[in-house]
């Protein structure tokens, strides 16, 4: 099984919908939520997660769980309840998100130093939504050290949860490399639920060394397949080495991406539009030389037509080409 991660600011539903067009993903995390100290109206879950007006899934059928972020165990109870109410393909909880915003205000990763309180979290959700709803959540290997990592697995798992997500590294140790896929295992071995590995999966050979590192059946890719959009066939497709070319040439990531770009014209201010095309193109330049090209020449362009144009040419060309009238 492989899960498309959640990655704040990166990984939104634009992303997904485009990258699941692809294939080999078997399901999404949705950015978090951020429950605080109120309800959130019907509107906030269904604006982050716009696939739930489609039954929880992504254009090309792929189930989107929605992820909630905080630590008040009783306002995240009850929006829990209220997105159950939505029909979700499930509820993920957040417990590894390592920005320094977000730990301040007691969410993410910093959680990992309270086993106990972690575990209140998962058992308040799990008793608040159907029994039919599968509840999940994502951990680091710890806060500021692994100390407390085997307990808040645990505890993860004696509160209910169906499934345990493992980034094998600290908040501390942020997303510098390496990812301590040995460390996973430790976690696997000591509850009876599944454990999905996570981090530092960028190649086939990655992938097949996590899991063999890990001991797990199941792995979340995230930076990785957002610069290899190909990555989760790829893995499907077992035999490859770190040399080999990308799955997809880029004559057909050109075409994503400007699927890609089609929904963030529509969906995204103007002042920003420009940037998570960028954003998008940076992370490709990994794997593409052709991307590391495109994002050379166009990287100082911050109006959308300009960029549009030099990067997918004009729209009428193709037709002027072959004779018929633009």
């Amino acid at each position: 099984m492989i899960l498309l991660a959640p990655m704040e600011g990166l990984l939104d539903h634009m992303l997904r919908d485009t990258l699941t067009r692809v294939g080999g993903v078997d399901r999404c995390v949705s950015e978090f939520i951020r429950v605080t100290d109120q309800l959130l109206p019907r509107r906030v879950f269904t604006r982050i997660v716009p696939e739930l007006k489609q039954g929880g899934r992504t254009a090309s059928g792929v189930p989107v769980r929605p992820q909630l972020l905080g630590s008040d165990l009783v306002c995240l109870a009850e929006n829990a309840a209220r997105l159950a109410e939505l029909s979700p393909q499930g509820v993920d909880l957040n417990f590894g998100c390592p920005a320094k915003t977000v730990n301040r205000h007691r969410g993410g990763a910093v959680l990992l130093d309270e086993p106990e309180l972690v575990g209140a979290i998962v058992a308040a959700v799990r008793r608040a939504v159907p029994a039919a709803l599968p509840v999940s959540a994502k951990m680091r290997l710890g806060n500021e050290d692994r100390e407390r990592m085997l307990d808040c697995a645990r505890a993860i798992a004696a509160a209910g949860a169906s499934e345990l997500v493992v980034h094998g590294r600290t908040k501390r140790d942020g997303y510098s490399p390496p990812a301590f896929w040995d460390q996973i295992a430790r976690v696997r071995e000591s509850v009876a639920l599944p454990v999905v590995a996570n981090g530092e999966v960028w190649t086939v050979d990655d992938a097949q060394r996590c899991l063999r590192e890990s001991g797990c059946e199941r792995l979340m890719l995230g930076r990785g397949m957002v610069a290899d959009p190909g990555l989760a066939l790829a893995i499907r497709a077992g035999a490859a080495t770190p040399q080999d070319p990308p799955l997809l040439p880029w004559g057909q990531v050109l075409p994503l991406m400007q699927g890609f770009w089609s929904q963030v014209r529509a969906n995204v201010a103007p002042r920003h539009q420009a940037g998570r095309l960028k954003q998008w193109l940076n992370y490709l330049r990994r794997r593409y030389p052709e991307a590391q090209a495109e994002y050379q020449r166009l990287r100082t362009i911050n109006a959308p037509q300009v960029l549009e144009q030099q990067l997918f040419g004009d729209p009428a060309e193709p037709a002027r080409k072959q004779g018929n009238p633009a």
